[in-house]
């Protein structure tokens, strides 16, 4: 029981020399409050329900305007012993399993195989689901990212970082900057609640540790007041969000290549310049050194740099993909978005077999047309060969009508 309190001594949240008393200062409506986060569970809630509307209703007509289309699956055969393994046991069944599976089901290797490979085929998420993701997605960091610039253009800190340590932290806090805080909050909430049916991609990991530092990093900064840091994290990670985003909506459609491709190479300049520059040399710069000139380290301090070093070390990472995505683009051999943004683990399962997978559903027609091939070679090269015994015959006869003669 005496945990509780523990958790809120002020030597944890204040800088040294600072009480809670010292807050007292600001009116309730402009102190933050760490009451104020509960209302993020219904924002995150209501976004659930808002998102689940507009993938309904908004998001089909937006992705026929663009020609998305789902692929046409060729669906695996019934069976209910290989349907068993594949939910209980495994997706990719070992060489071993294979062979077990053959004698249990009276299959050849190559038909379980292929079964397997139809099986998952049926899971992979489909484009207009992944279409609709991205559109929503879009429309949030698009409304936020206008709305924060809104309420943060003609703020000093804006432009002076120096302005976010002033009087810290005996900061008064506005309503603008109060709902920016819980709707950013409130989305990535409903994010983490909705992570187990969404498009599970390649970096689905460093997905939820980002979405669990975001939460973690909002979280703190609103109790500890670093409001006017925060705003300024939220608005700079908005910024190239949008164009991520909008750049997946024209990949899922039909004959906007050149439009996804603009769009990545101005998205890939934006991530590299905000995330790798600026919020190394400006926002951590500002937390970790400016922050300095006006009070000695804390506990919070200490914690609020470190989630932010979790940001930037998943910055580098997407860095990594982002740039060998340039590289592939510049050879001309892009042909999906290495980031997991596009493909599911499911897809690139598929890609590595996609060659023998195809050998099965096309082999009889690509025999058929061989076969035709020969046919038509076989009967040149003997209507060849007959014209050319009845050339010689006649020049036989007419020589020996000559000779006679």
């Amino acid at each position: 029981m005496d945990l509780l309190p523990d958790v809120w001594r002020q030597d944890y949240w204040l800088p040294p020399g600072v009480t809670w008393k010292d807050m007292e200062h600001l009116a309730d409506s402009d102190r933050p409050q760490p009451l104020d986060l509960l209302i993020a569970l219904p924002l995150a809630l209501g976004f659930v329900a808002l998102r689940y509307v507009f993938e309904r209703f908004f998001a089909p007509p937006m992705g026929r305007c663009l020609g998305v289309k789902n692929r046409l699956q060729v669906t695996a055969a019934p069976s209910p012993k290989l349907e068993s393994f594949y939910t209980k046991r495994s997706r990719q069944p070992t060489q071993s399993e294979i062979v077990s599976l053959m004698s249990l089901c009276g299959k050849t290797q190559r038909q379980i195989e292929t079964w397997f490979r139809r099986r998952r085929n049926q899971d992979r998420p489909c484009q207009t689901k992944k279409f609709g993701e991205a559109a929503w997605r879009f429309f949030f960091y698009l409304t936020a990212f206008v709305a924060g610039l809104a309420c943060l253009i003609d703020r000093p800190w804006f432009w002076d970082r120096s302005e976010c340590w002033r009087k810290y932290p005996v900061q008064p806090m506005e309503r603008a900057h109060y709902w920016y805080y819980m709707l950013e909050l409130g989305f990535y909430g409903s994010l983490l609640l909705r992570i187990s049916v969404d498009v599970k991609r390649k970096d689905f990991k460093e997905q939820v540790i980002h979405h669990l530092a975001t939460i973690f990093l909002l979280s703190f900064s609103y109790c500890a007041n670093y409001i006017r840091i925060g705003t300024l994290v939220m608005l700079l990670h908005d910024s190239s969000d949008i164009l991520l985003e909008s750049a997946k909506m024209f990949n899922y459609g039909t004959g906007w290549r050149k439009t996804c491709d603009t769009l990545f190479v101005v998205f890939a300049v934006v991530f590299l310049v905000t995330r790798l520059v600026i919020f190394p040399s400006k926002i951590i710069h500002t937390t970790l050194v400016l922050s300095m000139e006006v009070f000695e380290p804390f506990v919070g301090y200490y914690f609020f740099n470190i989630l932010l070093m979790v940001l930037q070390a998943l910055h580098i990472f997407w860095a990594g993909l982002i740039l060998r995505m340039v590289y592939k683009f510049l050879k001309g051999k892009l042909e999906k978005d290495e980031r997991s943004d596009e493909e599911s683990e499911v897809e690139e399962e598929e890609e590595d077999k996609g060659g023998e997978e195809n050998k099965d559903q096309d082999g009889d027609y690509c025999w058929e047309r061989s076969k035709d091939t020969l046919n038509s070679k076989l009967s040149m090269l003997t209507n060849s060969c007959v014209l050319n015994n009845l050339t010689n015959h006649r020049a036989s006869v007419a020589d020996r009508m000559r000779k006679a003669q």
